[in-house]
């Protein structure tokens, strides 16, 4: 059969000659002796005069990204997707099944290799082939240039081809990956239990936000993936835990943008006999320490931003209001924020959006959104949130109006929100049945009632403090990532018509 032109037929015509030829193009298992990372941590000190006094036989595998054919003699490239060996394969050197494959490879075939180290005139750390083993053939050719493609979603729906071809999107989850190691060593180390709850629940609790409904059969029961972690955190800190902490998928069924994705990792922990305070100094002790840790330093680049992680800075939210507050527009005095009529005024003054029934809470924290938000981008604590925005928090002893409760900023987005629990249940239960009259008059993100979670603190909750941590968006922050999409391996999106056949190619490889 005569060689096709079409790049996939090509493949796909290599793939018949394989097993034409007696190849198993697709083996169960390949011993090895070293990764290709272990291989250059081991050897790469080594010179060409030692590794000729030692001889080092070795076995290693990985996936073709370059093939340099020189008549009976090439090289190729194997790499395991961090680090790169070269490959040097002669005719009088291997076998005849050897030489044959090395004639049929693609770009992007998975090969394992056998041989003994050296290195090359150009000092290149090589390994002199006796024997080839083809593992997985590639079907589809690799992109030449991934960084070209105009469509960006491309690099998203297959993330496998993104993170062959570009080593600097895998050290971005390499970084994700060492961010929540650091993250549960910290917490461990200071007596947190880690610990799992339920995603799917009878009642979505914990935040503000639109769930996900799905439907158990042999129950016949509506069920929600989870908005949050806290209401069952809390509820071992009733049961006697008094450090907890989960490191979770969160699901809410609402708009997708550049921090916004449907499903995300959220890091929420609860420490009782504490309050907000305590956290606040906690949390900046812990990420300046695992920004120190993962950039090697406490200044990190965004975005042509430079965030400093050696100032902090904390505003009351009244107060961000008043220092950020446009110049253009004149400036709220006296108790200007605290009157719904003037709060009404000077949010259409400022262009925030907001609803009529909206109270002053409300009003105030959208005021706050509009004006105060973008500037917060060196790490902000924001504190002193409106009792009408924060269901499950515990107010001040001296403002019912108000509670204790901060945000974190980085880079002008809300990495992190705690607040001291609220743990009267007489308090809990008004609170909730506030937000079924918002639930009455539109708010379809207003809190539900939870019989139970009341039933718990009616049994004794310790003072207690609690926070959530948004993982992907510190992750932004730490990789410089403008997208929340380029630090998740799978971000949702809308499914790609049926193209796959036709990518695959006509040609029926068994023939």
């Amino acid at each position: 059969m005569e060689a096709p032109t079409n790049l996939v037929a090509q493949r796909r015509f290599k793939l018949a000659e394989l097993k034409r030829r007696g190849f198993d193009p697709y083996p169960h298992r390949f011993d090895f002796t070293h990764s290709i990372t272990d291989l250059r941590a081991s050897f790469d000190r080594l010179t060409g005069p030692e590794l000729e006094t030692r001889p080092e036989r070795v076995r290693v595998c990985g996936r073709v990204m370059s093939l340099r054919p020189q008549g009976k003699a090439g090289f190729l490239d194997l790499s395991d997707g961090e680090q790169r060996i070269q490959v040097y394969m002669r005719r009088d050197k291997v076998d005849d099944a050897s030489y044959d494959l090395f004639q049929l490879l693609d770009l992007g075939d998975i090969l394992g290799a056998e041989g003994v180290l050296f290195r090359t005139r150009t000092n290149e750390l090589t390994v002199l082939a006796s024997r080839l083993q083809h593992l997985s053939k590639n079907l589809i050719p690799l992109p030449e240039k991934w960084h070209g493609l105009t469509d960006v979603e491309t690099r998203f729906r297959q993330r496998y081809v993104d993170l062959i071809v570009n080593p600097e999107v895998r050290a971005v989850f390499a970084k994700r990956s060492r961010i929540i190691r650091e993250i549960r060593s910290f917490l461990d180390s200071r007596g947190y239990l880690e610990v799992e709850t339920p995603v799917l629940q009878a009642i979505a609790g914990g935040a503000l936000a639109r769930p996900f409904i799905t439907h158990h059969n042999a129950l016949d029961l509506d069920l929600y993936l989870r908005i949050a972690l806290e209401l069952y955190l809390k509820r071992l800190i009733v049961g006697g835990f008094p450090r907890v902490y989960e490191l979770s998928r969160i699901f809410r069924n609402e708009g997708i943008s550049t921090q916004h994705n449907p499903e995300f990792t959220m890091l929420e922990f609860y420490q009782a006999y504490s309050d907000f305070r305590d956290l606040m100094d906690l949390t900046e002790e812990m990420i300046t320490q695992i920004v120190e840790v993962v950039t090697g330093s406490r200044t990190v680049t965004y975005q042509d931003q430079v965030l400093d992680f050696n100032r902090w800075q904390r505003y009351s939210l009244r107060d961000a209001i008043v220092r950020f507050w446009p110049e253009s527009v004149p400036a709220p005095a006296g108790d200007d924020l605290k009157s719904p009529e003037r709060l009404r005024a000077l949010a259409r003054s400022v262009n925030a959006k907001f609803e009529l029934t909206d109270g002053p809470g409300k009003l105030l924290a959208a005021i706050f959104e509009e004006v105060a938000e973008p500037h917060l981008i060196q790490p902000t604590f924001i504190y002193d949130f409106p009792t009408e925005v924060s269901p499950l928090s515990k107010t001040k002893p001296d403002d019912p109006e108000t509670v204790e409760r901060f945000e974190l900023y980085i880079a002008g987005m809300e990495v992190a929100n705690a607040y001291s629990e609220l743990n009267d249940p007489a308090e809990q239960r008004a609170r909730f049945e506030d937000q079924l009259r918002q639930r009455g008059l539109g708010d379809d993100t207003a809190h539900a009632m939870d019989e139970d979670y009341i039933r718990a603190l009616s049994y004794g909750m310790p003072p207690t403090a609690g926070e959530g941590i948004g993982i992907d968006r510190l992750t932004m922050v730490l990789t410089n990532s403008r997208s929340i999409r380029e630090v998740i391996l799978f971000p949702l999106l809308r499914p790609e018509a049926d193209t796959l056949p036709q990518a695959l190619g006509e040609v029926d490889a068994d023939k």
